[in-house]
């Protein structure tokens, strides 16, 4: 018998924001056999959107099933064509979905999506993680943990937000209280794909991720798990009685969520009795899929960033203001995840190009015919500045109604000026992620990126190296989510026996390395502090900032930048 009969394969799943993806690896080594997509049929790409309410996005839940189904089948009859492939083999499935994307469920755990009474009703889908219709009850969250001193907020960042678990079920509960009595439970997209999969919906049963619970919904051992009734009672009593109808415990996704159902099994063509790995969120096993380890900063570019890390040892990390979570066991189990992130990145380059850029400069890719006339600039020379919270701003203010800035235009600006200037603004964010985690004794030595912009755009790379000042590597795969997720499936399907073991055979990066440019990284230290004043002032309460000087400032940047030229 030959190397390749004897060969094991995972099956890993990432339900992105507009779609899914089956991967299915070779566990001994990460190569990617097969892979197909289904985008979600429902709304505009897959989201729920209304015209009057501009913060709402919701999900069809039926789009989840009607995608794991398609993608895996789709997935494992192309894998048939590889040398070596017999879906018998096949020892574990991992699964990841976007979070906090909670969905009211019956008694059953059953989305009441599905049932007709609430078929068409905005509240009774799945609620997106960039729903932001829940503000003002994050804020309310937030002033009441202050007051009350309770201990809640300490490990996601000293604020809560409205991406999040509690602000969004308050927030129906205010709105759509008819849904919200209909609900016998709620359920995060990452608990409940597995679930349906393995048929153990049952909400007081199936298996909870600590990533979603941690990160998203204030749990954490020290304080008994979830937020205490008292608490959740001042906020609603319906949350306050919703408590008992959740769960008690939350755990990593090297444990077994249940066993592939027969029904599904028959339906994607893979054997029944597969072991199907408790969900997570697609960033943090894009971080397992890139190689994540202590002193590697993960950022995965997509529409916006989620940047992870990871914390080993016995040493007890400090509260880290401004981020989304201090969790044990989440991201690698044995560790404590930490995650962070930007509200838009790609999507802020997508909004310029769309609305701004003209007919001429569009032909072709709008973003490569802009991203090759902004590197023929030096760093400073457009004596522009701009702020990246198109979208509010995720960490460290953790306020979604921050609003972007663009400073420093005049009758001469370009359309690549502007370009550049927003790559450098995110680049600008991100930095401000990495001297939060510096701060607070949480060392970045080094950033690996994945992410479909990490690929595209080879300027975007280098700025963030000359930005950041570290090297920037890229995950050797483009499917990091859905590898991360398969690398859970063949742990928990026995072909590994710790994330460790599998990161070392199935991860790496490319050999492509950017590394930060000395008198590139001069410069932008100094537009670097023009962003933080801006950022403090515009983003802080009370900042004892002065900005009379920034646009002289920027120009004495920029004069001297040409004249050198």
């Amino acid at each position: 018998m030959s190397k390749d009969d004897k060969a094991t394969f995972s099956v890993g799943v990432d339900y992105g924001t507009n779609s899914v993806r089956a991967l299915v690896v070779d566990v001994s080594n990460g190569r990617e056999l097969a892979a197909e997509v289904f985008p979600y049929p429902s709304g505009r790409n897959g989201i729920l959107l209304d015209a009057k309410a501009p913060n709402q996005a919701r999900q069809n839940p039926a789009d989840y099933v009607h995608g794991f189904l398609t993608a895996v089948s789709g997935a494992v009859r192309r894998a048939r064509r590889a040398r070596g492939f017999d879906a018998s083999r096949v020892v574990g499935i991992g699964i990841d979905t976007t979070g906090s994307t909670p969905l009211p469920v019956d008694r059953l755990g059953r989305p009441l999506a599905f049932d007709k009474r609430f078929r068409r009703h905005p509240a009774a889908q799945a609620w997106l993680w960039k729903d932001h219709t829940s503000h003002a009850e994050a804020e309310e969250i937030t002033d009441l943990a202050r007051r009350r001193g309770e201990p809640y907020l300490a490990k996601c960042g000293g604020t809560y937000s409205s991406e999040w678990f509690w602000s969004k079920l308050l927030h129906c509960r205010r709105t759509s209280p008819d849904v919200f009595r209909a609900a016998h439970s709620w359920v995060e997209c990452c608990d409940f794909v597995p679930a349906y999969v393995t048929d153990r919906l049952a909400p007081a049963t199936m298996s909870r991720s600590v990533c979603a619970a941690g990160h998203k919904a204030m749990y954490h051992e020290s304080w008994g798990g979830l937020p205490s009734k008292a608490f959740l009672g001042r906020l609603s009593p319906d949350l306050a009685s919703l408590r008992d109808r959740l769960y008690d415990q939350a755990v990593p996704s090297d444990r077994i969520a249940g066993r592939l159902a027969v029904a599904v099994a028959a339906k994607v063509g893979l054997p029944a009795g597969i072991p199907v790995a408790v969900g997570g969120f697609d960033a943090h096993f894009g971080a397992v899929g890139s190689g994540i380890r202590p002193g590697t900063l993960v950022k995965i570019l997509g529409t916006s960033s989620c940047d992870m890390m990871v914390h080993a040892g016995e040493s007890a990390l400090a509260d880290i203001p401004g981020i989304c979570g201090i969790v044990p066991d989440s991201i690698l189990p044995g560790m404590t995840g930490l995650e962070a992130g930007q509200s838009a990145v790609g999507d802020i380059f997508h909004w310029f190009v769309t609305q701004f850029v003209a007919a001429s400069t569009a032909k072709g890719d709008p973003h490569k015919n802009l991203s090759r006339e902004a590197a023929k600039l030096m760093p400073g020379e457009s004596g522009l500045m701009a702020l990246d919270w198109n979208n509010g701003n995720r960490t460290i203010l953790v306020d979604s109604q921050l609003t972007g800035l663009l400073l420093g235009q005049t009758l001469h600006t370009t359309a690549a000026e502007v370009y550049r200037a927003l790559i450098e603004a995110t680049a600008f964010g991100a930095l401000t992620i990495i001297d939060r985690f510096e701060e607070y004794g949480v060392h970045v030595r080094e950033v690996v990126t994945c992410g479909g912009i990490a690929e595209k755009n080879p300027l975007l790379m280098q700025l963030y190296a000359d930005v950041l000042n570290r090297p920037i590597k890229s995950s050797r795969s483009g499917q990091t989510c859905a590898l991360g997720a398969a690398m859970f499936g063949a742990v928990v399907g026995g072909a590994h026996k710790t994330m460790a073991a599998a990161q070392r055979r199935m991860t790496g990066v490319k050999p492509t390395v950017y590394r930060p440019r000395a008198a590139a990284v001069r410069v932008y230290a100094d537009l670097y502090r023009i962003y933080r004043r801006l950022h403090d002032s515009f983003g802080t309460a009370g900042a004892p900032v002065r900005l009379d000087r920034v646009m002289k400032e920027l120009i004495a940047i920029r004069d001297s930048r040409r004249q050198g030229r």
